[in-house]
């Protein structure tokens, strides 16, 4: 671990920016030990007091949310208009769980033959997150403000390339008067990841990556038999019937596929469409896609950034070239922007099928697969032919069919009539390959607690 270092690289001009010296495991050690004895007394905190903190930090995001997204700008690309709304929805959660997190951790009387009998809701202890480079802020938030209310203690991972962003936070905890090692972050290669889950003080772990990435963290955790909540991957089907609104669900559609440079684990990335309005759907997409704003991050007008590292483009560009090759038609885009940084244009890619990388794989950046679909089953089938679960949007002007078949998707979150977004108030996650386990909504502050059991004889 001693002698390497992080590097932050600017994605739009492919320069580096920033250095960071990994924490040698004498630093993590006593990073771990500040976690478990600041645990100790957070977990005696009331939840008044931990609301008022929780409320401090919100203030400090709203206060510096303009040069929060520029970092994340510098960082992996994010356009600033985009990490300022990124910054003001983790700041809104902040006060969601200080809110309602009395009453989602609240005691639960059981009737029994007992004289009392209840459920109390108490912390694990040090909650190790493992968190993607994304959505810099929102994935760490969402994560940290349920874990904190409840009384635990949060250690966070971040990905290698948004160091700065997760100093940052640490930074914000700190400023809105958190107690010394209740949130502290590890400048972690992911090759350090291993020892600290193996660490007796680090309780659980919550993982937002990639599905090989939570697959190696989760055997590390069964190994010593501490609980992981993952999200992981998604090919979420947007799936869009005759009788829809096509103007409507086109110019949506654009958004939901192109949100973040379409790096987003829920961005629409399957378009199952009913053959009878294939071509009208695909013209008035293309025409939404086209129109999408690509450019500097740091520009307010910029709607689409780079992608986060040039690698990722990389490996984005081979999906589109093999799909190409097994008989997939380019309807939009289709290749790099020429010259510094690692855009790539929204893409459509029209006749994919099975087989094709971007009908079987996670395509991670602004290319969208178009399939036809043979009437309700055939759509249905369509959008459960893949590994992941994670979410789905339907289209029709039928609501009461939209619900329908909404029952009939296997994945953890479906949109009708408008595109999957998380939301504090409401669970979030999937099924299959796209993990297990629930962030936001009550669900989500009950994943890192003990329900005891208490009963008077």
């Amino acid at each position: 671990m001693v002698g390497t270092v992080l590097r932050s690289v600017n994605p739009t001009t492919g320069e580096e920016i920033e250095r960071f010296p990994e924490m040698t495991a004498k630093e993590v050690g006593a990073r771990l030990a500040g976690a478990e004895e600041a645990f100790r007394v957070w977990r005696t905190s009331t939840f008044a007091e931990r609301a008022s903190r929780m409320v401090a930090v919100a203030a400090v995001l709203r206060r510096n949310k303009r040069a929060y997204a520029e970092a994340m700008a510098r960082e992996m690309g994010k356009p600033v208009r985009d990490g300022v709304a990124e910054v003001e929805k983790s700041a809104s959660t902040c006060e969601f769980y200080a809110l309602r997190a009395p009453e989602f951790l609240a005691d639960e009387i059981v009737p029994t033959d007992a004289k009392q009998s209840f459920v109390r809701c108490e912390p694990l202890g040090p909650i190790l997150a493992v968190m993607p480079w994304n959505f810099p802020f929102w994935q760490v938030f969402r994560f940290a403000a349920p874990a904190l209310m409840a009384g635990n203690a949060g250690l966070l991972k971040h990905a290698s390339n948004v160091t700065r962003c997760a100093l940052e936070i640490e930074a914000a905890f700190q400023e809105a008067g958190f107690p010394s090692g209740v949130f502290q972050t590890l400048v972690l290669g992911s090759g350090g990841v291993a020892s600290v889950v193996h660490d007796p003080r680090v309780r659980a772990v919550s993982l937002t990556g990639s599905e090989k990435a939570g697959a190696a963290v989760a055997e590390v955790a069964g190994a010593v038999v501490k609980k992981t909540v993952l999200e992981l991957g998604g090919s979420d089907p947007f799936v869009v019937f005759a009788d829809a609104d096509l103007d409507a669900a086109a110019k949506v559609g654009a958004r939901a596929r192109c949100i973040n440079a379409g790096q987003s684990c829920i961005a629409a990335k399957r378009f199952v469409i009913e053959s009878s309005v294939y071509e009208d759907f695909l013209e008035r997409f293309a025409g939404a896609m086209a129109a999408l704003k690509v450019g500097d991050p740091m520009r307010d007008e910029t709607e689409i950034g780079p992608l986060a590292r040039e690698d990722l483009r990389g490996e984005l560009h081979r999906q589109v070239r093999e799909s190409v090759a097994k008989g997939a038609r380019v309807h939009l885009g289709g290749e790099p922007v020429p010259g510094p940084g690692a855009f790539y244009p929204p893409t459509i890619l029209a006749e994919v099928r099975p087989t094709m990388p971007a009908y079987e794989e996670e395509v991670f950046g602004p290319v969208a697969a178009i399939l036809r679909a043979d009437g309700e089953r055939d759509a249905i089938r369509i959008a459960n032919d893949t590994r992941y679960g994670l979410g789905a949007s339907v289209w029709t002007s039928d609501v009461a069919k939209g619900l329908r078949l909404a029952a009939q998707i296997e994945a953890g979150m479906v949109s009708v009539n408008r595109r999957v977004q998380s939301d504090p108030r409401l669970p979030f996650g999937g099924v299959k390959a796209s993990g297990y386990g629930r962030e936001l909504g009550p669900h989500g502050i009950r994943e890192f607690v003990n329900a005891k059991t208490i009963v008077v004889g």
